[in-house]
């Protein structure tokens, strides 16, 4: 194959790493935090040149390009792979692996070896897990260990079916307040940020108020500390339903169909190659070839 990968990105000395303490810095200073999910090598470049902090490789990759219709049959080997290829990718920003379906609630002793994993075979710098509850435990388990943990509550789609479907949630003072005890819980476990998702502005506000470390919003209002979007979502590129939260900076998919329907047609109609498209051979190697042959 003719593909080769570029390996140019920002020069790493031109950006710092950016690392825990980073975010309890820009926490502290007001400054927002930027996060984004990434999936595989050439999306992890992309998002280390666009200068962001976080780069969360996601189960929701499971949908986005891995084809399956919700986050739980993704694998821990199937994360493994696609947080390596990102690891590849990126020098500067925290690289965040999402702990699957199925893969930490058994045991804090499960959930502190898939952790390991995650963090040896693929580079990550911190792991993910969502909801409260026993998760609290849990990632009280694997920061005991010396893996950071990022929380995630409100709509949590590996039990979105226990939730009623990928809608909203906490939009009732009963379960709010259980969303409110959810992120107490993670804080107090040791949690170095928690992801608020799908949840009400005034809910955010409330618990804003209540928390010490970073927050990251998606759906969350514009009071948390930082913002991830999904980059599929994010660049157009994904032609799933978009939540209300999305915002399109970009229409990816629409340029690579249009890119390959032309690339299709050109090969139909003999367009394509063309003479500058072509190796060649010195006249006298190609009589050569033929004496050779014969």
């Amino acid at each position: 194959m003719s593909v080769r990968p570029s390996t140019d990105t920002v020069p790493r000395a031109a950006r710092t790493p950016f690392g825990l303490a980073s975010m309890a810095e820009k926490k502290a200073s007001g400054e927002p935090i930027v996060m984004v999910t990434a999936y595989d090598f050439p999306s992890a470049q992309v998002a280390e040149e666009a200068g962001v902090d976080v780069v969360l490789v996601g189960d929701s990759g499971a949908m986005t390009v891995l084809g399956y219709p919700s986050t739980v049959p993704a694998t821990v080997e199937e994360m493994l792979m696609l947080c390596s290829a990102v690891r590849r990718g990126l020098s500067s920003p925290l690289l965040v692996g999402d702990l699957p379906f199925g893969s930490y609630e058994v045991s804090d002793e499960q959930a502190v070896r898939t952790a390991q994993r995650f963090v040896k075979e693929a580079g990550c710098d911190a792991v993910k897990l969502e909801r409260g509850g026993t998760s609290i435990q849990r990632a009280k388990a694997i920061v005991e260990s010396g893996i950071p943990v990022m929380g995630h509550i409100g709509l949590t789609p590996q039990t979105a079916t226990a939730l009623g479907g990928y809608k909203s949630q906490g939009r009732d003072a009963v379960r709010a307040r259980e969303l409110v005890a959810d992120a107490e819980g993670l804080e107090a476990a040791g949690c170095f940020s928690i992801v608020f998702e799908a949840i009400p502005s005034q809910l955010t506000d409330v618990i804003m108020k209540r928390l010490s470390l970073p927050v990251i919003g998606i759906g969350a209002g514009p009071s948390t500390d930082g913002q991830v979007l999904v980059f599929h979502d994010l660049l157009g590129m994904y032609a799933g339903h978009a939540a209300k939260f999305v915002k399109r900076y970009a229409e990816i998919r629409g340029q690579m169909i249009a890119g390959v329907t032309a690339y299709t047609d050109d090969v139909r109609n003999g367009r394509y190659p063309q003479p500058e498209h072509e190796y060649t051979m010195r006249d006298e190697e190609v009589v050569k070839l033929r004496e050779l042959l014969d």
